[in-house]
C-alpha cells in the first residue's frame, strides 16, 4: 500500500490548480510502467499508414545495403574470372548471405530488440543496464527505475536469466569486459561512418569513366572529393528540409537495379538462376581453394548497411521495416546482382565496372545521376547513424564533451554534431584520394561491418536470456548460426588486412583508446567524489548560518553527485567568508534510458532541516535527449524547486490522516524521500532508526514525528507563504553558479599505464573538450569557479 500525490497540472503555466492525496493499492510499479511502455510496441498501425512507414523507411534505412551492387563482383573478383562456374558460385553466396543475415537475423530478429524504437550497440547496451547492474558509472538511484520509460523485467531466482544476471554483476572485469565490447562495437560503426561514404561516393563516381574510357582515374577521384566536401559542408543544415525527397531516390534507384537485372538475366544467361542451389557455393570453395575463400571478403559487401540498418531504425515500427525488406529490398537485390552475374557470363573481362556496364545505353545517364543520388543518401544515412551512437556514448560517460546540435524541431533524433563532421570529413577524404582504389576501401568496409556484426550478436545472445527471457536452446540456435557465419566471414578478411583491412582497425583503435580513457577518467573521478563527501554531521554542526555569512541569492553549486553534499562545497565555505541565502546542488545526469518525459525530469529534496535552506535538484535525461542550451532548463529547476515547496507544505497538513502518518514519517524525515514534478513521491525503505550519509536530517522517534506532523498541521499554509516569498525574493537578488574547475591526477603510487592514462590523455582531452559551463549555458558574469584537484 503507497500513498500518492497526485496533481492536475497545467502544462504551460506549471501551477497546480487540483491537489489531491490517495491512499489505495496500486499494482507493482514494475507492471504499471511496463504496460505503459508496450502501448508502443502494441499500437496498431492502419495498412495504409504502415505502407507510408515502410516507403519512408526506403530512405533512412536501406540506403547503404541498396548501393552495394555499385562495388560487390569487382571486390569479389580484383583479379578477374578464371571460370564462369565461379560467378555461379559467389551469386549464390550473395544470395545466401542476403538471406540469412539482413532478412533472418537483422530484421525479423535483431530489430526487434530495439530500445523504443533506437537502435545500434549503446541501446543494446542500455537494454542490459536496466535489467542487469552493469553500468561502470555507480551514480543510479532506485527513483530511477520508476520512470514510465525504464523498462525492467524480474526473473525467478533459480532461471537462466536470473544465474546470467548474477554472473554478470559479481566481477567489475565483466562488466568492462561488456563495455568495451560496446566499446569495439560503437567504433566501427564510426569506421563505417568514414568508409562508406569513400566507397560508395568513389563507386558511383566511376561511372563517368566508363563512358569515357580515356579519362584518368584521378579525375574520378577528384569528382568523388568535391561531392564529399560537398556532403559534409552541407550536414549543419540537417535533413528536415530535403529529407522527404530520400525516400523517393530510393525506391527508384530499387526499381531501377531491379528492372535492369530482369532485363539482363532475360537477355543474357537465365541459367544463372540455377545459383539458388546451395551446392554451388561447395562447388566454388572445392575449385577455388584459398582464393575462393579469401573472395570472402567481397561478398561480404554485399550485406554492408545491415549494421546501418539496425542503427537507423529512427521511430519507424518494426512490421515498416519488415514489409519494406522483403516486398521491395530484398527481391530487387536479389534481381540486381542476378543480372550483373548473367552480363558477367558473357562478359567477364567487364567485372571491374559490372554495374555500369550492364545498364542498357538508352537509360545509362539517367541511372548515373540516380546511383550518385542514392550513393549520397546512403552516405548521409550512415554519418547520421554515427551523430546518433555518438551521442548515445557521450550521454552514458564514454565519450569527451563535444558540440551537439538539433538541425530539427519535429524530430528529436536529427542532431548535427560539428566536431566529429570535420574529422570524418577529413579522414574519408584521406581514404578516398590516399586508396583511389575500390578494391582496397572494400577490403577495410568489410573488415569494420564483419566486426561490428560480431558484436551485435554477442550482444543479442545477452539480451535474449536477460530481457526477452528466451529458452537456453533457442540462444544456443541463434549464436551458433550467427558465429559461424560471422567467423567465415572474419577470417577471410583477416587475409586482407595488409590490402587496406588495416584502415577500420587503426581507425577503431584511436577511437577506442579516447573512449575508454574519457569513460575511465570519468570513473575514477566520480568514485574519488563518492569517496570524499562532506560529513552531514559537519554541515549540521555548522548551523543554519553554516558558519558564513548568508547573502541574498541562490547559490545553484554543480555536481555529479545525486546523493550527498559534494567536495567542492567544504572546499568552497572554507576558503570563502559567505555563501548564498538558498544553495541547489544541481545534479544533471543521463540515465541508460532512450528518453525521459518532461514531467517525470526533475526530482527535487531538502538537504538539512528548513532553515537551512539547502536543497538537491538532479536533472534526468535520456541517451537521446538534449540538455538544450536556453534559458528554459533554470526556470523549470525553480518551478519544480517551488512546487516541492508547496507539497512538502500540504503533506505536513495532512497529519489527520492516520495512512498518511507512516509515509509522512518517512518522507518528511528521512531525506531519502522525493518528489519528482510530476507530483509523484518516491519514499525510502530505510529504517527510521539508522543514519547514512544521505540522510543528514536527526532522526526521530516516530512520536516525535507524529507529534511533529500534528503541531505543524496549523502552521503548513502560513510556512509555504513564507518559504515561496523567500525562495522568490533571494530568486531576484540574483542566481550565481558555482562550478567546479577540478585537475584531475593520478595518485603517487600509481602504475605507469595509469599515470599515462590520466595525467596525459584524460588531461589533453578534458582541455580540449567542451567547458561544462559552455554545456549548462551559464552566463560568464554569474559564474563561478572553484578550483580544486583530484588524486585517484
Amino acid at each position: 500500500m503507497a500513498a500518492r500525490v497526485e496533481i492536475d497540472e497545467d502544462n504551460e503555466t506549471n501551477k497546480g490548480s487540483m491537489w489531491v492525496l490517495d491512499q489505495k493499492l496500486d499494482q507493482p510499479m514494475d507492471e504499471e510502467a511496463g504496460r505503459l511502455r508496450n502501448m508502443y510496441r502494441e499500437k496498431k498501425f492502419s495498412s495504409l499508414l504502415l505502407l507510408r512507414f515502410a516507403f519512408q523507411s526506403l530512405g533512412v534505412v536501406y540506403g547503404d545495403l541498396g548501393t552495394s551492387p555499385l562495388y560487390v563482383f569487382y571486390n569479389t573478383f580484383p583479379h578477374g574470372i578464371d571460370d564462369p562456374e565461379d560467378i555461379i558460385g559467389a551469386l549464390s553466396l550473395i544470395i545466401y548471405s542476403l538471406t540469412l543475415i539482413p532478412l533472418l537475423k537483422y530484421v525479423f530478429i535483431v530489430c526487434r530488440a530495439n530500445d523504443s524504437g533506437q537502435g545500434g550497440t549503446f541501446a543494446l547496451y542500455s537494454l542490459l543496464c536496466r535489467h542487469a547492474k552493469v553500468i561502470t558509472i555507480p551514480n543510479q538511484h532506485r527513483t530511477d527505475e520508476e520512470l514510465t520509460t525504464y523498462s525492467r523485467s524480474t526473473f525467478h531466482e533459480k532461471s537462466f536469466a536470473a544465474k546470467t544476471k548474477r554472473w554478470l554483476e559479481h566481477q567489475t572485469f565483466r562488466k568492462n569486459a561488456l563495455l568495451m565490447l560496446v566499446l569495439v562495437g560503437t567504433c566501427m560503426v564510426i569506421g563505417d561512418g568514414i568508409l562508406t561514404p569513400a566507397i560508395s561516393v568513389l563507386s558511383a563516381s566511376g561511372g563517368i569513366k566508363v563512358d569515357h574510357p580515356h579519362m584518368s582515374n584521378g579525375v574520378v577521384v577528384l569528382v568523388a572529393v568535391v561531392i564529399l566536401v560537398g556532403l559534409f559542408s552541407l550536414q549543419h543544415y540537417g535533413t528536415d528540409r530535403v529529407g522527404w525527397l530520400f525516400a523517393p531516390i530510393v525506391l527508384l534507384w530499387f526499381l531501377l537495379i531491379g528492372g535492369i537485372g530482369m532485363l539482363n538475366i532475360w537477355k543474357y544467361d537465365s541459367s544463372v538462376l540455377k545459383a539458388f542451389s546451395p551446392v554451388y557455393i561447395y562447388r566454388y570453395f572445392r575449385r577455388g581453394g584459398r582464393d575462393g575463400w579469401t573472395s570472402l571478403g567481397g561478398i561480404m559487401l554485399s550485406i554492408t548497411g545491415t549494421e546501418a540498418l539496425f542503427a537507423d531504425l529512427a521511430h519507424f515500427p518494426v512490421s515498416a521495416i519488415q514489409i519494406a525488406f522483403t516486398v521491395v529490398v530484398f527481391p530487387c537485390l536479389l534481381l540486381a546482382y542476378s543480372g550483373q552475374a548473367a552480363y558477367l557470363m558473357n562478359h567477364q573481362d567487364h567485372v571491374v565496372d559490372a554495374f555500369y556496364r550492364s545498364i542498357p545505353d538508352s537509360i545509362y545517364w539517367p541511372v548515373f545521376i540516380v546511383a550518385t543520388a542514392a550513393a549520397i543518401v546512403a552516405s548521409q544515412a550512415t554519418i547520421s547513424a554515427t551523430f546518433s551512437i555518438i551521442k548515445q556514448a557521450l550521454a552514458l560517460g564514454c565519450f569527451p564533451r563535444v558540440k551537439v546540435v538539433h538541425t530539427s524541431k519535429k524530430f528529436l533524433g536529427q542532431i548535427y554534431i560539428p566536431d566529429i563532421n570535420w574529422i570524418l570529413m577529413i579522414l574519408c577524404i584521406a581514404v578516398t584520394a590516399g586508396f583511389k582504389n575500390q578494391s582496397q576501401i572494400g577490403n577495410a568496409y568489410g573488415t569494420a561491418v564483419v566486426i561490428v556484426m560480431l558484436a551485435t550478436t554477442l550482444l543479442m545472445t545477452l539480451i535474449m536470456i536477460l530481457v526477452w527471457r528466451c529458452h537456453w536452446i533457442l540462444v544456443l540456435i541463434f549464436t551458433a548460426l550467427s558465429l559461424v557465419v560471422e567467423c567465415t566471414y572474419f577470417s577471410a578478411v583477416l587475409f586482407k588486412v595488409d590490402q587496406g583491412g588495416w584502415v577500420p582497425l587503426v581507425i577503431a583503435a584511436a577511437f577506442l583508446l579516447i573512449m575508454y580513457v574519457w569513460h575511465y577518467g570519468t570513473v575514477k573521478r566520480y568514485e574519488f567524489e563518492m569517496h570524499s563527501k562532506v560529513s552531514m554531521a559537519w554541515i549540521l554542526g555548522l548551523g543554519p548560518s553554516l558558519g558564513l555569512v548568508r547573502v541574498p541569492g541562490i547559490g545553484l553549486v554543480y555536481t555529479e553527485l545525486a546523493s550527498g553534499v559534494p567536495h567542492i562545497f567544504s572546499h568552497f565555505i572554507t576558503n570563502l567568508p559567505a555563501i548564498h541565502s538558498v544553495v541547489v546542488f544541481v545534479c544533471v545526469k543521463y540515465l541508460p534510458v532512450y528518453t525521459v518525459p518532461e514531467e517525470e525530469r526533475f526530482l527535487v529534496k531538502r538537504i538539512g532541516p528548513k532553515n537551512f535552506h539547502m536543497f538537491r535538484c538532479v536533472a534526468r535525461y535520456g541517451y537521446k535527449d538534449l540538455h538544450k542550451k536556453d534559458e528554459n532548463f533554470e526556470k523549470k529547476l525553480f518551478d519544480s524547486l517551488f512546487l516541492f515547496v508547496r507539497l512538502e507544505a500540504m503533506m505536513e497538513g495532512c497529519s489527520d490522516s492516520d495512512e498518511y502518518s507512516l509515509y509522512g514519517q518517512q518522507t518528511l524525515q528521512s531525506t531519502d524521500g522525493l518528489l519528482n514534478n510530476n507530483g509523484n513521491s518516491t519514499s525510502s525503505n530505510q529504517d527510521l532508526t539508522m543514519s547514512s550519509v544521505d540522510s543528514i536530517v536527526p532522526v526521530k522517534s516516530p512520536l516525535h514525528v507524529n507529534s511533529t506532523v500534528m503541531s505543524s498541521s496549523q502552521m503548513s499554509s502560513h510556512t509555504e507563504t513564507d518559504e515561496l516569498e523567500f525562495l522568490n525574493s533571494c530568486r531576484d537578488a540574483g542566481v550565481v553558479h558555482i562550478l567546479g574547475n577540478t585537475v584531475v591526477r593520478a595518485s603517487r603510487g600509481s602504475k605507469f599505464y595509469k599515470k599515462i592514462a590520466i595525467d596525459y590523455i584524460y588531461a589533453f582531452l578534458r582541455k580540449i573538450c567542451r567547458e561544462n559551463s559552455v554545456i549548462f549555458n551559464v552566463p560568464h558574469e554569474s559564474l563561478l569557479n572553484v578550483g580544486q584537484i583530484f588524486y585517484v
